[in-house]
């Protein structure tokens, strides 16, 4: 990778991020289900209909796992903590083992010199929570604070960083507006009232962390890179709709109080009754800002849809097994527009960022060139935007392991270790082996 650890500051991180859900397999250790197992089981929701129940086995093996970090020379590992394994039924009684589980996950990392940062909430929410009504009941931030409470007592001393939230707009807007993650819905009420409790939870979380004594919290939202198809005005204004939707609502709400016009236009009849009484709620002090980048949308408009009338455009850049365009620049632009326009100095971390591709063994090694190279230019396109004065704290490359992929099942490989799925057998590929070179001491 052309890139080496000393081009960077002492301070900057370097890791692998995963999600409880996509490796742990949620049939082991007492877990209840969420709305991804009974999400998968609608034809059509899930290619092959597949779920996490063994996922990567993470739950055995996970010793295995976070030897995999600390011999890739990594400095921290983010990892989120399951709300239905610690409370299977979303409220109530406590599973005593998926609290134990967490708990020897965080000293093993410690054990091996990695810094814990820990996800909150990384898309799972408990089945009986579901049942009413899930991100689109008005009470599901008291729901989540009671777990947050939980889960802190039982592992946060011992973390380094903590997240509330896991990209909001994944959680709402994604869900519920485009129906192509759990729950499914398709429904404009809903995804207004998601868009909003999704930040009034991360806010009702942020009170519990400070009022039990932890630090160094913050949120995770992900970008993308939304330009116009071309300069005609009608396609300018769309892609500044689907960037108020995507981009601006949830950092805007969090750093400025209020929610970005062109999103209000559709949302504003749909929204909860005294929405506005939340916004000091959830325009609490971040501590830090996790940035998740992927690719951009070239967007044009589409006036024969509904609002918000908005369609994405295939682009002329290499893709990804997923189809995104490889577009390193954008992961500039947007930290540059953040710290200018939201954060100012706040810290911030890549917190994901990476590729699936379609990797085999072949005489017991996978060989990736594709993703060394889209490391490396994501790497440094973080250094350019550090020079143009983003405070940037860290990379964390999406994923340590190939795993469930939510709606694409097991088919997409975004690892810098690939897993076996019959036989659970990781071999760490090319990427791996050149990320832990680059980031030798």
């Amino acid at each position: 990778m052309e890139f080496n650890r000393s081009d960077f500051p002492e301070d900057f991180l370097f890791g692998a991020a995963t999600a409880a859900y996509q490796i742990e397999g949620s049939a082991h250790g007492g877990a209840g289900s969420c709305h991804w197992d009974s999400f998968a089981q609608v034809p059509g929701n899930v290619i092959g209909a597949e779920d996490g129940s063994r996922a990567c086995d993470h739950y055995l093996l996970w010793q295995d796992d976070l030897d995999l970090l600390r011999d890739g020379g990594m400095d921290a590992y983010r990892f989120s903590t399951s709300w239905p394994r610690v409370l299977p039924e979303g409220r109530g009684a406590v599973n005593a083992e998926g609290l134990d589980f967490y708990d020897r996950l965080v000293d093993g990392m410690l054990e091996r010199g990695l810094k814990p940062f820990q996800t909150l909430y990384h898309w799972e929410m408990p089945s009986a929570l579901a049942d009413l009504g899930g991100w689109a009941n008005p009470d599901v931030h008291k729901w989540f604070a009671d777990f947050v409470q939980i889960i802190t007592r039982k592992i946060g001393d011992r973390v380094h960083a903590t997240a509330t939230i896991n990209e909001p707009w994944c959680v709402s807007f994604l869900s519920h507006f485009l129906g192509h993650h759990a729950p499914g819905l398709r429904d404009i009420r809903a995804a207004a009232r998601a868009m909003h409790h999704v930040l009034k939870a991360h806010g009702a979380a942020m009170e519990v962390l400070r009022a039990e004594g932890r630090d160094n919290c913050g949120i995770v939202l992900n970008f993308e890179a939304s330009a116009p198809v071309d300069g005609a005005p009608e396609n300018i204004a769309a892609a500044a709709r689907q960037d108020a939707i995507f981009n601006r609502w949830f950092i805007e709400a969090i750093t400025q109080g209020s929610y970005p016009e062109e999103a209000m236009e559709g949302f504003a009849p749909h929204m909860p009754a005294g929405w506005q009484d939340d916004m000091a709620l959830i325009g609490q002090p971040l501590d830090w800002l996790g940035v998740n980048y992927y690719t951009r949308g070239l967007l044009r408009a589409a006036p024969d849809m509904a609002w918000p009338s908005v369609e994405p455009v295939e682009g002329p850049l290499p893709k990804t097994q997923m189809g995104w365009e490889i577009h390193p620049q954008g992961l500039r632009d947007i930290l540059v527009r953040l710290s200018r326009d939201y954060v100012g100095d706040l810290p911030m971390y890549v917190t994901e960022n990476g590729m699936a591709w379609d990797d085999r063994v072949e005489n017991g090694t996978v060989y990736d060139p594709a993703r060394v190279s889209f490391v490396s230019d994501h790497v440094r396109a973080i250094a350019e935007a550090m020079e143009q004065g983003a405070n940037m704290k860290g990379f964390f490359y999406w994923s340590l392991l190939d795993n469930y992929e939510w709606a694409f099942g097991y088919e997409k490989r975004f690892g810098m270790v690939h897993v076996d799925y019959d036989t659970m057998k990781r071999t760490p590929k090319t990427s791996y082996h050149e990320f832990a070179q680059a980031l030798a001491r």
